[in-house]
């Protein structure tokens, strides 16, 4: 219990940080990076990923016996090792860009094994996850759409009406 409570918690905190960054580049809905007067926490990213949490955690505790519970921890494992995939895809892109000045620079080799890797165990055709799995994260990458799409529009027409 207290190790399935502590990732919940770290994926909360993550979760939170990422909406908040991700709204201070524009890419999510501005509201998202509004921050608390005094402890500069990210309150309304925290308020938004809990509301999502609280939504998942009334539909399982609805009935407790189905397979959503496993699906739902299933399907966090398939988001993170889809975005590990990307991580280390995107070291390789990266690699590509010349610097001027001596900086860190990671090899080709484990980039290359954690892309293969992270893929492979996210494929369905490899993997061998339920269906259910890519369902829910099939909504929740919905989800992010739709905020990213209304985000989109709404920079689009500031810029129009300036």
């Amino acid at each position: 219990m207290f190790a399935v409570a502590n990732s919940a918690l770290i994926n909360m905190l993550m979760a939170s940080r990422l909406l908040y960054g991700m709204s201070k580049q524009g890419v999510l809905p501005g509201f998202l990076s509004k921050v608390h007067p005094t402890r500069r926490t990210p309150e309304a990213s925290i308020m938004f990923t809990t509301v999502i949490a609280l939504g998942l955690i009334t539909f399982v505790s609805l009935d407790p016996e189905s397979p959503v519970v496993a699906l739902l921890g299933g399907t966090t494992s398939l988001l993170l090792l889809a975005v590990f995939a990307a991580v280390n895809l995107s070291v390789l892109v990266l690699r590509r860009d010349r610097a001027d000045f001596k900086h860190f620079s990671a090899g080709r080799v484990l980039p290359v094994l954690g892309t293969i890797t992270c893929l492979y165990l996210v494929l369905p055709w490899s993997s061998g996850r339920p269906a259910g799995q890519y369902e829910i994260a099939g909504v929740l990458l919905a989800i992010g759409l739709v905020l990213w799409a209304l985000t989109w529009f709404a920079h689009h027409r500031r810029q129009a009406d300036r």
